[in-house]
């Protein structure tokens, strides 16, 4: 039973390796085509023009613009909702929030660029007056609110596992409720609420279907959030269809999802480490 189950674990381990491998495998001549600076520095996407080009700096900038956009929406709301989840709801208002939440995160990607496209978008075009709504803000958004549910079920769990021995002594000094969630709790949860931000990071990053839908799909340096922007997964979407085998653009969009792995790969295995030093604080 050992071996099986230490089978089970390995495989997990051998499928990332396999994945990896074959993202690398796929990928790697694109950089002896173009070279390495050219394609991560290359300021031009334009696989179908004569001559092509590959550089994906402005699909990085369209994926890290969207995904600052989205923290700087879903940090404080979420954080903001696991402490009222945590320390201040009445049981039956937590009762009805918690599920709410985890509902939340079980909507499909799909559903929310439908919502983009229908609703945010033509109401960021009225209220900003821009050609269109589907823009870097309105992505943002939506990116945002999917994020959220990641954020506030991990910062509510972290709360939630501090002794309640931490709450009862700030008291017995004489704090204050919202000094004691200030000073005592946000202090010592703060591993697993830091750790909650950076997978909302790599949940945003990754998305795909959303920013299809609602980002515009401009492969420009944008610099404001209400023009068009165009990401990594967006491009691998709209452009792996159109592709020949073994081509040149072929090879840029498995490249391009190499990155992508890594940039995901390096978020868990950050927010992994935080995790484990967060219950090392408490054992």
């Amino acid at each position: 039973m050992e071996w099986a189950l230490g089978l089970v674990a390995l495989s997990c381990v051998i499928a990332l390796a396999c994945i990896l491998l074959f993202l690398f495998k796929e990928g790697e001549g694109i950089i002896g085509i173009v070279g390495l600076g050219d394609f991560f520095f290359g300021k031009s996407w334009s696989p179908t023009s004569e001559p092509p080009s590959f550089g994906i700096l402005p699909l990085i900038w369209g994926s890290l613009m969207v995904t600052a956009g989205a923290l700087a929406f879903s940090i404080p709301m979420g954080l903001a909702l696991a402490i009222y989840i945590a320390e201040v709801a009445p049981t039956k208002v937590r009762d009805l929030l918690k599920p709410a939440v985890e509902i939340l995160a079980g909507i499909p990607s799909v559903v929310f660029g439908f919502f983009g496209m229908v609703i945010s978008g033509p109401l960021l075009q009225i209220l900003f007056d821009i050609p269109t709504g589907l823009c870097a803000l309105n992505a943002s958004f939506l990116l945002g609110l999917m994020a959220l549910p990641t954020i506030v079920s991990i910062s509510e769990d972290a709360l939630s596992a501090i002794p309640r021995t931490f709450e009862e002594a700030s008291l017995a000094l004489g704090a204050t409720h919202w000094q004691t969630i200030r000073h005592v709790l946000l202090p010592a949860a703060s591993s697993g609420i830091i750790c909650s931000f950076i997978l909302g990071m790599g949940r945003a990053i990754g998305e795909t279907m959303t920013v299809l839908m609602v980002a515009g799909n401009a492969p420009i340096f944008a610099t404001s959030y209400l023009e068009p922007i165009r990401t990594l997964t967006a491009t691998i979407a709209l452009e792996m269809g159109e592709t020949v085998k073994g081509s040149p653009h072929y090879r840029a969009l498995f490249a391009i999802g190499a990155v992508l792995f890594l940039m995901n790969l390096f978020f868990n295995v950050v927010a992994e480490r935080m995790r484990e030093g967060f219950k090392e604080r408490f054992r």
